[in-house]
């Protein structure tokens, strides 16, 4: 794994963050601080999504910003001139892994299929995003299509549907390195300006990491 995915690791969880109002972007990184959650996903869901990394990398370096929905070479450039660490891909896509390697951008494409780990494991990567991780089966599917891989040691970031409740059964994985939590930043927190919601919940994830002695 590369520096920035050791320290998504490291962390356990990752808040995976649709903001709409480049406003909103120093407020949500406060509260995340303030819960003691050092990462953030910006998903390319919103317009606003290059411009929060940038203004994150400018205004809130301690947080370690990573792109989400990275789905196009364009997406990619955005990420990396925003200052992104890492980006993440919903599926798996040639072009997109071109791109992220061209750019140095440290890179996670999804998978949800023996296939897709297939794929994506003869190109090289040994880090993937599991999505969508609780639709496609749970825990016991994630660890039944990796076991033939097992050998290579692949290790993967399940996201979608993931809870505060299930997390540990999906940290309790081998070959899971963090989760994925869009629970922790809704868009209507951010709407409404409820920081302390986030980072309440950004404190209970991290208790929850903390309880499995990570």
């Amino acid at each position: 794994m590369s520096g920035a995915f050791d320290k998504v690791a490291a962390i356990g969880v990752v808040p995976v963050i649709a903001i709409e109002d480049v406003a909103h972007a120093e407020p949500l990184a406060d509260a995340l601080l303030e819960g003691g959650l050092g990462v953030a996903e910006i998903t390319f869901r919103t317009a606003a999504a290059a411009d929060v990394m940038a203004r994150l990398r400018d205004s809130r370096p301690e947080l370690l910003v990573g792109a989400g929905t990275v789905l196009s070479a364009k997406s990619v450039r955005e990420a990396a001139d925003a200052g992104a660490a890492f980006g993440l891909a919903p599926g798996y896509d040639p072009a997109v892994l071109d791109a992220a390697d061209a750019a140095g951008l440290p890179f996670a494409p999804g998978i949800m299929t023996p296939s897709d780990i297939s794929l994506a494991t003869a190109r090289g990567c040994r880090l993937m995003k599991f999505f969508p991780a609780t639709a496609a089966g749970g825990p016991s599917m994630l660890q039944n299509i990796a076991a033939p891989f097992a050998h290579l040691k692949p290790t993967f970031i399940p996201t979608g549907g993931v809870t505060l409740e299930t997390m540990v059964d999906w940290l309790s994985l081998p070959a899971v390195s963090a989760v994925g939590g869009t629970w922790i930043a809704k868009p209507d927190d951010m709407r409404n300006g409820d920081w302390k919601a986030i980072a309440n919940k950004a404190s209970a994830a991290v208790a929850r990491v903390r309880e499995l002695g990570r």
